[in-house]
């Protein structure tokens, strides 16, 4: 290892957003491979800005090794419009000077596999860059970076734009590629895929943490914890994301370099992510039997065919995630289901209970003349989220806005926020069924971890369209995909299965359709082996959880015959019993998990 940048005594401030980053020293190595978080405005890529010496800090000093190259991506872009794809991609058009062309690479192959998982396999070198898309600007702009070697990779929100394929893809490209990474990103499925080193950007400072997202979510949680500094209501919104983490997929439980009985303390009292049965309970009490039946349903984007003879049922207490390629239809099927489009043939029939909430990817409903909590108390001054009754200050609290923000004109909210508060609106009105179209566009990790809390509580149906693996394995019970055939997949297998299917590109030595690196690498089990190691996983699963509710049953009985001392012995005999046959199958699942991992 070498180090390549230094931030010596680093201060950064704005006039109106006040100071960033204060006294910050950090080191960077030629082999690191980190990703940084934080709340939207904490100064992430203000950070980013000053480690590629693209703006300078008030105070301090950043230090690059001699010829250094760095390759950067920034939120925004400002290509011309007579470009071409060849331009910016193998020219200089773009680039700083330094990096050089990339000639040599017209004829390559190398080009090609980059532009294909990156989604723009369709394009020509010779493709106009001004008709195209933000999203196919930022696509071919990334491109460009990947196909030029460089000793530092910055990415600000790379994977803005790309679907679950490309996002796939991506994370396997980087782990083979040299170089240091910098990556500021809200996928953290990605972050956990790719960065071995987290840097949390809070309250001026950068604080560092060994692993991705769940280990920075398990150090974090303890730190609070240990001090006990932080708020209970936080405190217990670390500690349910720590039960996702440690009951999810066991290649996330098993990466953090972290203490499994400290993770294990400090989940002891917290129930499931989500309770499906009473859920689907009580969703069944609200909508009835019927939320949406499709009968040979034809649907249309313009001319494009997006449905052809599609029968599908949508029923109360359904949790569905929709995945597909961009283009793929996803916002035409829900924007049909919200009723602001109809079919184009076929029947469509909505429940007669059912009140739809619809998040669009646009912001253009927001009333930017009202101050953040009058838009709120605008749609409701006091919701009902399932047993959770909220005001609205309260909601907006949920969802990160401090006392002083929630008085902030609409007009002056960034984008992060605006989305916030378009989610915050929605859920006021007490919808039965939310329709939610990339929900997590613009959101920092802790709001979303925020929203998925409210969304695991939340009696409803559910339809989801989303690129954010994380989200869908997180608040989603069902997959289905759309392949651009007309018809609607279920996928049991989830994004895995959807990524096999798929077939997306891989980069060099790096396993095909959507099996991690890591769990190959590691794992050394055959195909066969690996799916009888999952099956066995999922047994294990069920045995905990049987063993756990047998154990809470004891734990109750003993409160009720406290002064039968005879029933007493039989019931702690029976109890300690329990608790080493749970503690076996805990041990059998770790082994597993690691395995897989």
């Amino acid at each position: 290892m070498a180090n390549i940048i230094n931030l010596d005594r680093v201060s950064k401030g704005y006039g109106a957003a006040g100071q960033l980053l204060t006294d910050v020293s950090l080191g960077l190595d030629d082999d690191a491979r980190i990703g940084i978080v934080g709340l939207n405005g904490a100064g992430k890529s203000t950070l980013l800005r000053m480690l590629a010496k693209t703006e300078e800090p008030d105070s301090g000093r950043v230090t690059h090794r001699r010829d250094l190259r760095v390759a950067t991506l920034p939120q925004t872009l400002d290509l011309a419009g007579d470009l071409t794809v060849r331009d910016v991609v193998l020219g200089t058009a773009w680039l700083p000077q330094s990096m050089g062309a990339e000639h040599e690479w017209a004829g390559d192959a190398g080009v090609r596999t980059i532009l294909d998982g990156l989604g723009m396999g369709h394009l020509g070198l010779d493709t106009p860059v001004g008709p195209m898309s933000g999203g196919e600007r930022r696509r071919v702009a990334l491109a460009a970076l990947l196909v030029r070697q460089s000793d530092l990779l910055i990415l600000d929100e790379p994977t803005n734009h790309l679907d679950v394929a490309g996002v796939d893809w991506l994370a396997k490209h980087l782990l083979t590629r040299r170089g240091a990474l910098l990556v500021v990103t809200h996928d953290r499925w990605f972050l956990d895929a790719v960065c071995t080193m987290t840097w949390e950007v809070v309250d001026e400072q950068v604080h560092t943490y060994e692993g991705g997202y769940a280990a920075w979510i398990l150090a974090r949680a303890e730190r609070q914890r240990i001090a006990a500094s932080i708020e209970a209501r936080r405190q217990n919104l670390l500690r349910k994301e720590i039960a996702w983490l440690r009951r999810g997929p066991p290649a996330r439980t098993s990466k953090p370099k972290f203490r499994i009985d400290a993770a294990n303390a400090l989940i002891a009292d917290v129930p499931p992510a989500r309770d499906q049965m009473s859920l689907q309970r009580l969703a069944t009490t609200r909508l009835g039997k019927q939320v949406y039946d499709l009968e040979r349903i034809e649907l249309k984007a313009g001319p494009k065919p997006i449905f052809q003879d599609l029968t599908w049922q949508v029923g109360p207490g359904d949790r569905i995630a929709i995945l597909g390629a961009n283009g793929a239809g996803k916002t035409t099927l829900l924007r049909m289901l919200a009723g602001v489009t109809t079919p184009d043939g076929g029947r469509l029939v909505t429940g007669s209970t059912v009140r739809p909430a619809f998040l669009s990817q646009e912001l253009k409903e927001l009333p930017g003349n009202l101050r953040l909590l009058e838009a709120v108390e605008e749609v409701a001054k006091r919701v009902k989220l399932g047993d959770r009754e909220l005001s609205a200050g309260q909601l907006a609290e949920v969802f990160g806005f401090t006392d002083k923000r929630i008085w902030t004109p609409v007009s002056d909210l960034s984008g992060g926020e605006r989305r916030r508060l378009q989610m915050l609106r929605l859920l006021a009105t007490e919808p039965n069924v939310l329709l939610l179209d990339e929900p997590t566009n613009d959101l920092d990790t802790d709001t979303l971890a925020a929203l998925e809390d409210l969304l695991d509580s939340w009696p409803g149906t559910m339809v989801v369209a989303s690129h954010d693996r994380y989200l869908v394995e997180r608040v989603t019970d069902t997959v289905y995909g759309m392949f651009g055939d007309g018809k609607m997949v279920h996928l049991p297998g989830g994004v895995d299965e959807y990524l096999a299917r798929v077939g997306t590109p891989t980069a060099p030595g790096v396993p095909p359709k959507g099996v991690p690196q890591a769990q190959q690498a590691v794992s050394g089990l055959s195909s066969g082996e690996l799916r009888q190691a999952k099956k066995d996983l999922a047994k294990l699963e069920r045995q905990m959880e049987k063993l756990a509710e047998k154990e809470a049953r004891i734990n109750e009985n003993l409160a009720v015959h406290g002064s039968d001392y005879d029933k007493l012995v039989e019931l702690e005999a029976q109890l300690k019993a329990v608790q080493q046959e749970k503690a076996e199958a805990e041990e059998a699942w770790l082994e597993l998990a690691e395995q897989l991992s």
